[in-house]
């Protein structure tokens, strides 16, 4: 006696349309982070114009510097003591000798604030050092 019943079952399938939304979103999301990320830019740090500067080639991984016109510093969303950005910068020199770092000093900044970042800069061993400016006719954008 037979008393299983006999049913056509379709044989499973992997739904592939679901699969490609899922992908696609994240895709079109890291890539917005990663667009909106990798430009570690204060809005409030206005930056001086350089008539005859060029657009710079931007390398990966590179350390963006903001210095208010205060003389605070920030680093990674982050706003550090010159002890903190000493320490950070050493750890990072160590891993990464020829580590690209871009200081974006205010307009306003005093000399001494940006001789004291250059100064922490040259005791972490960092001398690849640049300094972010605008166009003419570019205000909002830091080169």
């Amino acid at each position: 006696m037979n008393l299983r019943r006999r049913i056509n079952q379709e044989p499973l399938q992997f739904q592939l349309a679901p699969m490609i939304d899922v992908i696609m979103f994240l895709l079109c999301f890291f890539l917005l982070t990663w667009n909106l990320a990798r430009y570690e830019q204060d809005l409030e740090v206005k930056v001086p114009i350089a008539k005859n500067g060029k657009d710079p080639a931007r390398l990966p991984g590179e350390i963006i510097i903001n210095l208010r016109q205060n003389g605070t510093v920030e680093l990674e969303r982050a706003t550090l003591s010159l002890a903190q950005l000493q320490q950070k910068l050493s750890d990072i020199s160590n891993v990464f000798p020829d580590q690209a770092v871009i200081l974006r000093g205010a307009e306003n900044v005093e000399y001494k604030h940006v001789v004291e970042v250059l100064d922490i800069c040259r005791a972490a061993k960092l001398t690849n050092i640049a300094f972010a400016t605008n166009r003419p006719g570019k205000e909002g954008a830091a080169q």
